[in-house]
């Protein structure tokens, strides 16, 4: 019985197939978590999510900012990019369902048998992960719900940029949204800088990767925070974190961890061949 993490998939279901088959994994008996961005730009985004539905609950994932965009685009809140890549997913028979599967997925995923949480892109410094798990389970409450298309109506936009308490109805929600599935730098002072996606190092003055903002409230002894969404970090880890999005989509690899090793154990198989990541 194992327990593994694995970054975003992007629709790469022949590169997950391989990562399961080097992992020997066995749904019977272990469990596989994953990061989000289960769909989107890749090229099999019908096979990856009927894998991964076939699966069971030896399957758990969180919801990445493309999966978001998926759902939205099926609901006919936005029109599809073209190189969105969804076409036959969204044309399928078992499309409603699949997609059905695919909303009910939460936002975070809390592991604490395992000393692990998991979220898409990261947390903003003002919270730490029980915080950010209650203010998940707000979104939660109505992406999965009777009246989630009330929640896609309001989804895009980088406003706003601060947390606030106060904040209410659908700024609040999108603020949480966009911090939980699109973050990855914050100012000093805890802004969301969402349109800045090279490395860390490479960074504009006053940025800083989220992880990293002087005084974040991440908490090392409650959990270590898994997640992926930043091809361009690639796979790291610090105190309280690892990232996993190795860029499986861009020619990188796909990254598993093994969470129930004494010290975290990584596996890796190649990704795509090199494409543009615009």
């Amino acid at each position: 019985m194992a327990d593994y993490a694995i970054g975003d998939v992007h629709a790469c279901r022949s590169e997950l197939e391989a990562l399961l088959e080097r992992l020997c994994f066995d749904p019977a008996t272990d469990h596989l978590w994953l990061t989000g961005d289960l769909v989107g730009r890749g090229p099999e985004p019908l096979e990856t999510l009927r894998l991964l539905k076939s699966l069971g609950p030896a399957v758990e994932s969180v919801l990445g900012n493309h999966d978001l965009h998926c759902i939205a685009i099926a609901a006919g809140k936005i029109q599809a990019r073209h190189d969105d890549h969804l076409e036959r997913l969204l044309n399928a028979p078992d499309a409603s369902e699949l997609l059905t599967w695919l909303r009910q997925r939460p936002l975070m995923l809390d592991l604490p048998w395992l000393g692990y949480t998991l979220v898409h892109a990261g947390i903003p410094p003002q919270w730490n992960i029980d915080t950010a798990l209650v203010h998940a389970a707000e979104v939660e409450m109505v992406l999965h719900g009777p009246n989630y298309q009330a929640l896609l109506d309001h989804l895009y936009g980088n406003e706003p940029a601060y947390w606030q308490d106060k904040l209410s109805a659908w700024e609040r929600l999108r603020f949480i949204v966009n911090a939980l599935t699109r973050l990855r730098f914050c100012d000093a002072n805890g802004a969301l800088e969402l349109t800045e996606n090279g490395p860390p190092e490479d960074a504009p003055q006053g940025l800083y990767p989220w992880f990293g903002v002087p005084g974040h409230a991440l908490d090392p002894t409650r959990s270590t925070l898994l997640s992926g969404h930043w091809s361009r970090l690639g796979q790291r880890q610090g105190p309280g974190y690892i990232t996993l999005d190795s860029g499986c989509l861009w020619g990188g690899e796909l990254t598993a961890v093994r969470l129930d090793s004494e010290q975290p154990e990584f596996t890796t198989v190649p990704g795509l061949a090199k494409q543009s990541a615009d």
